[in-house]
């Protein structure tokens, strides 16, 4: 007979809700071992008998062959006396004190589901809830941990008889999926409009896709909140929408029934394609076709579209290409422009009245909103501008081991970072901290993760800038628990931020291009041009964009004509009639301006890269007055000419990169006729020059070869398309983001980096 011996093995990472245990219970039951899986609040627990020889290749598979959703961070293996167990089974989940473990996000429908949605012989025909072990509502729906069904939205949904088999059978495909359900038990839609119930199940789905053929503007319940739609080839649809949702121009993301679809509007490379069809599901920046159908009014002044397939069997069974059904929706979040997304159906009822003219609701509650991801494609990878659905709160993994850190990121594009030994937990995309709702979402969400990852901070991290709401929050819970609070500079937060998503160690240096619209600086000034040399514990201003006055302050960032008149004076030119921020300008708002010029009274310095490509927007004529973030550059990046290669020359002396010979090109090319597009990709091209020619100076005196590109500027991918290529080909290595957005979004994980290196050094002094 052969030996008999026994191992005890504990995983930890995202090794719940993923069909880790039934995986572990077929590859058992497969090399004739015997003994029992688990979960815990700390991950999963096994133990196994078997021969030695047999033992080796359970272990060796548990890695190589575990189901797809699942990612193991660590495993602990030791030998231990055999159990001798007659079988192998699946124990009950147990808790244990202060211990957590990841969560998986939500995950798009899976195929097996999606075929059997659409099958007349299978009993979730057309079952808007389908899901199983390999697809679903995960982080939106859990309560608490372990990822049981009691903890999560799903609890009130006593499973049927058929329900409850597959769930308790660990060959089934849904063994405890948590929100398993089907028409006879689980949750349901139904159509409503003012407040009364006009149809329920298949007929109001097909009474919501009717009114959406009409025109209507339809709200959604979806899996982290309401969303807003309508006809996306319906110009006066779109109108409508934009006149009721006080969104004047800010782009709309879309939803197209399949990749073909979205190749029908847009461009579509091989990453493009993989992006929309991964289980992440986010909304897919592509650039938009001339024969698309979609309408202008979808992204006015761009020449891209967010696109986006269906995630849900319900957005799957409305996007149905049936009956004339348009192939494209408008899908954007359900609320008032800056407000918090609803998810609430009375907060919907409530908030959402004026904007939809029906709604399709749901009885599965949502605990935790949480808006689409929206990425861009580059160099092969996703490129994230908004991490949220489908990604968060996937944990980052660290290159040390960190204190238990709350870091509660910027004002804008707000998400906030707890970290706790080797994770840093990402929250979703909280918005911009400018209302009392946001605020709220922002607490709770605190609360929340605290509770969810076991997380009680020893330190909370903050950004500078005294005015930040997530600056107030940090620095008076940090009074109220006695806790140490670390203030950490903006630019270096988003250089940090890169730095520690790519795992580097807490000696590395590096060349960070950190270029924004505004960051409070160490001088009181406002930063956003900065090229620093930066570790984790510290950072030199090696180099900034010359400062310039703002005039009328905040009033500049929504008319940039003031920052083209501001450069226009600091390069000595004159305000001449012709030249367009000049004539968008009143003569007495232009002696207001001159006033502020002079005497700097409310004109605050800026060394901000974000506003001088309003600046120049504005110059050239295309963008006078904005009404949602960056949207003077990003009018400025579409008009840009892709084959031109000429470059305007920035100044440079003392550390500055001095834009008045940039101002006074612009002005000659102005006056000899040359076309804005040229004259865009000028500037462009100029910038990507004169960030090679400043790294080329930085490599020289501090022989630094790496060189980091954050901040939300690095989101115009004209710019970082010829940047990237000009440092490349001086041998430079690149780092830019590829798991945390460059812009404000990914603020937070570097405020903890830093925060973190902070508390180890000082630890290790003393």
């Amino acid at each position: 007979m052969s030996e008999v011996s026994g191992v005890r093995i504990h995983i930890q990472g995202v090794v719940q809700g993923v069909g880790f245990r039934p995986f572990v219970f077929s590859l058992a039951e497969t090399s004739s071992l015997t003994g029992w899986v688990r979960n815990t609040s700390a991950g999963v627990e096994i133990e196994v008998d078997g021969t030695p020889n047999a033992l080796d290749m359970f272990v060796a598979s548990l890695r190589t062959d575990a189901p797809p959703l699942a990612r193991i961070d660590s495993m602990e293996v030791e030998t231990c006396d055999p159990g001798l167990h007659q079988d192998f089974t699946i124990l009950p989940s147990k808790a244990f004190a202060d211990a957590s473990q990841p969560i998986s996000p939500d995950v798009s429908l899976c195929a097996d589901c999606r075929r059997e949605l659409y099958n007349p012989s299978d009993r979730r025909f057309r079952y808007p809830f389908i899901n199983c072990t390999n697809c679903g509502p995960r982080f939106t729906i859990i309560q608490d941990i372990p990822y049981d069904r009691p903890n999560t939205t799903m609890a009130p949904f006593e499973m049927c008889a058929e329900c409850a088999a597959e769930y308790h059978d660990p060959r089934d495909r849904r063994f405890h999926a948590q929100p398993v359900a089907c028409p006879d038990c689980g949750p349901q839609i139904w159509l409503e409009d003012n407040g009364v119930q006009r149809a329920v199940r298949e007929d109001a789905l097909q009474a919501a896709r009717k009114l959406l053929r009409e025109g209507k503007i339809l709200a959604v319940k979806g899996l982290g909140g309401f969303h807003l739609a309508c006809d996306a080839t319906n110009d006066e649809a779109v109108a409508e929408l934009r006149r009721r949702k006080l969104r004047v121009n800010k782009p709309f993301a879309v939803m197209v029934y399949n990749v073909d679809a979205a190749g029908d509007h847009c461009e579509l490379g091989e990453t493009e394609r993989d992006l929309l069809l991964s289980r992440e599901r986010p909304v897919v920046i592509a650039d938009r076709k001339s024969g698309s159908t979609i309408s202008d009014a979808v992204a006015p002044g761009q020449n891209t579209i967010g696109l986006m397939l269906p995630y849900t069997p319900l957005h799957e069974l409305l996007l149905e290409q049936a009956d004339g059904f348009p192939e494209a929706l408008v899908m954007t979040s359900g609320n008032l422009s800056e407000e918090p997304i609803a998810t609430d159906n009375e907060e919907a009822r409530t908030r959402l009245a004026v904007l939809a003219d029906a709604f399709l609701m749901n009885d599965r509650d949502i605990h935790t909103r949480c808006d689409d991801s929206v990425v861009r494609a580059f160099d092969g990878g996703a490129y994230l501008l908004r991490r949220s659905r489908g990604y968060a709160p996937f944990p980052l993994n660290l290159a040390w081991e960190s204190p238990s850190i709350l870091a509660t990121g910027p004002e804008l594009k707000n998400t906030f970072c707890l970290t706790k030994g080797p994770y840093a937990f990402l929250s979703q995309h909280i918005g911009d901290m400018e209302n009392y709702e946001t605020l709220q979402s922002f607490e709770d969400g605190i609360i929340h993760f605290e509770r969810l990852f076991r997380v009680t901070p020893e330190a909370i991290a903050y950004d500078l800038h005294p005015n930040y709401l997530a600056t107030r929050y940090a620095t008076e819970r940090a009074e109220r628990d006695d806790l140490p609070a670390i203030g950490i500079q903006h630019h270096h937060a988003h250089i940090a931020a890169c730095m520690a998503e790519h795992n580097l160690p807490a000696d590395e240096h590096v060349i960070g291009v950190a270029f924004d619209g505004t960051g409070y600086g160490e001088d009181g000034a406002i930063w956003g041009g900065e090229v620093l040399v930066a570790a984790y514990g510290q950072f030199e201003r090696f180099a900034h964009l010359d400062y310039m006055r703002m005039p009328g302050g905040d009033a500049a960032v929504v008319k940039p004509w003031r920052l083209a008149l501001a450069w226009l004076h600091q390069a000595g030119l004159p305000w001449s009639d012709d030249l367009p921020p000049v004539k968008a300008a009143s003569k007495e708002e232009q002696r207001v301006v001159a006033r502020q010029l002079e005497t700097g009274l409310n004109s605050p310095q800026t060394s901000s890269m974000g506003r001088l490509f309003d600046a120049v927007s504005a110059l050239i004529g295309l963008r006078q007055e904005v009404n949602y973030e960056a949207q003077a550059a990003i009018e400025l990046e579409s008009h840009a000419d892709r084959d031109e290669t000429g470059s305007f020359q920035f100044g440079t002396r003392d550390g500055l990169l001095d834009p008045a010979p940039v101002i006074r090109s612009i002005v000659s090319d102005l006056s000899d006729g040359v076309s804005v597009p040229v004259i865009a990709a000028r500037f462009h091209n100029g910038v990507a020059q004169a960030v090679l020619e400043v790294c080329t100076s930085a490599r020289e005196k501090h022989g630094l070869d790496r060189v980091v590109l954050s901040g939300g500027v690095w989101q115009n991918m004209f710019l970082m398309r010829r940047t990237v290529d000009l440092l490349r080909g001086d041998n430079f290595e690149i780092l830019i983001h590829r798991k945390v957005p460059a812009n404000d979004g990914g603020l937070a994980l570097g405020q903890a980096a830093i925060a973190a290196h902070k508390i180890l050094s000082s630890s290790i002094g003393e």
